[in-house]
């Protein structure tokens, strides 16, 4: 494209060919137009509008059901889902990245939404479990053995809910823990475990049940007192916020209570 515009009509003039200059242009204006689109981000499809949902990794399962019963009840729309850590999510939001609705898995993350926030409501609650490969090859018990030194030990890392959490945990257990790794969302700790490339992590008791045979979960009475509540807001912005606030409310409606009870999250 950057050729022709530089093109000279056969070669011996030095005057450009009109079509060629033409089709110079023309290229030049698709490249914009892409870019406008880009800039602006998730566009509607034709005849359908697009609602983009930000949603903690944690909310997989739970969110998919949620998304299909959405699109069902508004046949003129596409959810489109797109689930990470919650703390990467906010960054995204708060760099231009489109967004109608977020679900973080703590307060403080979503907190960093600032004036984004539009009215955020609690919708759900989790706790920790430590989670270890099938047949627990490192014969971890309790909360204590995560301290061992050498244990291949996967955990969040610090800005991640999950992280915070786990350091809340072994705090108030007097613990200290020395990791292997610090993942930027649950469900990489969750498949570094599920892998075998480390002997135990800590996940939510959500991301133990989702992921059925892959792993095992372990108790631990201790989280019983570090409990994330989820909240879930319109995003400040949103071009549909009627459909944003409807999808909130179907997140909060028995439906929503009922997919989110069955995936093992506490409904507040």
């Amino acid at each position: 494209m950057t050729d022709e515009v530089g093109s000279t009509g056969g070669g011996r003039t030095g005057v450009p060919d009109p079509a060629l200059r033409f089709r110079g242009f023309r290229g030049i204006a698709l490249v914009v137009a892409l870019l406008l689109v880009t800039a602006c981000g998730a566009t509607d499809t034709a005849g359908k509008k697009t609602l983009v949902v930000h949603a903690a990794a944690s909310l997989r399962a739970s969110f998919t059901e949620l998304v299909a019963v959405f699109e069902a009840e508004h046949e003129d729309v596409d959810v489109k889902l797109s689930l990470g850590g919650s703390a990467d999510l906010v960054t995204q939001i708060l760099e231009g990245a489109p967004a109608d609705v977020f679900a973080s898995a703590d307060t403080a993350t979503m907190d960093r939404l600032g004036d984004r926030a539009v009215e955020p409501v609690d919708f759900a609650t989790n706790t920790l479990q430590i989670v270890v490969p099938p047949g627990n090859p490192a014969g971890i018990e309790t909360l204590d053995d995560l301290a061992d030194p050498d244990l291949d030990l996967v955990v969040c890392a610090s800005e991640v809910p999950c992280g915070r959490a786990t350091e809340s945990l072994a705090a108030a257990s007097g613990l200290e823990l020395e990791p292997d790794s610090r993942e930027q969302s649950v469900t990489d700790v969750l498949g570094k475990v599920a892998a075998g490339e480390a002997e135990a992590g800590v996940v939510y008791v959500t991301d133990v049940a989702a992921a059925g045979g892959a792993v095992e979960g372990i108790t631990v009475p201790e989280a019983a007192d570090v409990v994330n509540t989820y909240p879930i807001t319109v995003v400040e912005g949103t071009r549909h916020e009627e459909l944003a606030r409807a999808f909130v409310e179907l997140v909060r409606s028995e439906t929503g209570r009922r997919v989110l009870r069955d995936a093992g999250f506490g409904v507040p």
